[in-house]
């Protein structure tokens, strides 16, 4: 078990590289089986969820290999049907595989997926879904067994922008009988580009970015070699923990666009921010002004993916701050860690009321989830004294690299082994 010793109060300066997107090459590792040509994905993260996604996929029989920072997958001589438990409960993304085997197989059989625990994060849209196209679905034993004759197209309504339904039903969709269009389907750039994956492979899609999108059902998806997008929310991460500092970071390969609602709350926090291209560039310096209200929505609107963190900078910011999350139910499990540096924080129900101290203090604290870890991070790189961060696991499964990223911009930070 390791565990991150960081002594807070360096400015960061520097320039980093994004990574690939996580949330995007879930997703595509699971298209992966739609076919049975070869697939290379380019630049794949060193992260635990992408090992976990590899081995669901060799459990179903496929070959995975790993060459630098490239995967090659190989599914011809795939058969299973099956994801054990252990590895269904340990990687939410599994989920994703459903449509995957359901269009490969006619069969899937998963436990109910895990991940970080951060609300119920109910899958009911995945399976009404499924069933509007034909699925047979039983919940059994903690397991979703689902089976089909033939996947038909259909006309998909989202009660709300799942970003995993939308998936699962494209995945369901580009090899079925006929049209699927998804009504009020989520916007996030990583749909964006799991529609650009699959219709390189050979798909029919339209609309990925927009409320609604049209799937034309293709007999067979070819072999390709693929780049995913880059990693947003890592990005902001990295920007986030440079406006706590102070300094001046360039974080290259993300869009601004794709976090045009983040980078406005920094400048409402005193930030200067410039943008060209993929390159976003911020700096920093001073105590920040606490932001009046940060909403979480689904794309275009804040992540939820980056409220931790940016509750974090809050914390420390001068004035008050009201966090809504309105994603995920439990997502504020962080708050206590944060509390243990000096932060004044009180969550009632979905909404934090955040009242900005001078300066936090180091702390012994522990990663709950992902997010919630790398709001530690920067609570702990802003704060006066030494802070252990522990329980890796939850920021290794998202983050590639992490400590050597942040010493490279002047973090006095080190991972040792517990």
């Amino acid at each position: 078990m390791d565990k991150l010793v960081i002594d807070g109060g360096r400015k960061l300066y520097g320039k980093l590289l994004a990574q690939s997107a996580k949330n995007s090459v879930l997703p595509l590792l699971a298209a992966s089986i739609l076919t049975d040509e070869r697939v290379t994905i380019f630049d794949v993260p060193a992260i635990s969820d992408v090992s976990c996604m590899a081995q669901i996929l060799r459990e179903l029989g496929a070959e995975v290999n790993f060459s630098g920072g490239d995967v090659v997958i190989d599914s011809a001589k795939a058969t299973e049907h099956r994801i054990s438990s252990a590895l269904t409960r340990e990687l939410r993304s599994s989920v994703f595989m459903l449509g995957s085997l359901l269009t490969r197989f006619r069969r899937a059989a998963c436990a109910y997926p895990g991940g970080c625990e951060i609300g119920l994060r109910p899958i009911d849209l995945h399976l009404n879904a499924l069933k509007r196209m034909g699925a047979r679905i039983e919940e059994r034993e903690g397991y979703i067994l689902c089976s089909c004759d033939v996947l038909k197209g259909a006309e998909i309504a989202l009660d709300f922008p799942s970003v995993g339904a939308t998936e699962n039903i494209l995945l369901a969709a580009v090899k079925a009988d006929g049209t699927t269009r998804i009504e009020g389907a989520a916007k996030e750039p990583e749909i964006v580009d799991l529609q650009q994956f699959l219709n390189a492979m050979g798909a029919k899609i339209e609309g990925a970015g927009t409320d609604t999108i049209a799937i034309e059902g293709v007999e067979r998806l070819r072999g390709i070699e693929y780049r995913p997008m880059k990693d947003r929310i890592e990005a902001g991460t990295y920007l986030l923990a440079c406006a706590v500092c102070g300094g001046e970071v360039e974080v290259e390969g993300v869009r601004p666009d794709c976090l045009g609602l983040l980078l406005h709350k920094l400048r409402e926090n005193g930030c200067k921010i410039h943008t060209k291209n993929d390159k976003i560039r911020l700096a920093s310096g001073g105590r920040l002004k606490c932001n009046r209200k940060i909403e979480t929505m689904p794309f275009p609107g804040f992540p939820t993916d980056l409220q931790a963190q940016a509750t974090a900078l809050n914390a420390s910011a001068e004035g008050c701050a009201r966090i809504v999350e309105n994603l995920f139910e439990t997502r504020y499990k962080y708050v206590p860690e944060l509390r243990k540096m000096g932060a004044d924080i009180e969550v009632d129900g979905r909404n934090a009321f955040v009242r900005g101290v001078a300066r936090l203090h180091g702390a012994s604290v522990t990663c709950g989830d992902l997010r919630g870890g790398a709001a530690l991070v920067i609570a702990a790189l802003g704060a006066e004294g030494v802070s252990d961060v522990l329980d890796l696991s939850h920021l290794d499964r998202g983050y590639a690299g992490l400590s050597e990223n942040l010493k490279s911009l002047g973090a006095n930070i080190r991972r040792v082994r517990v």
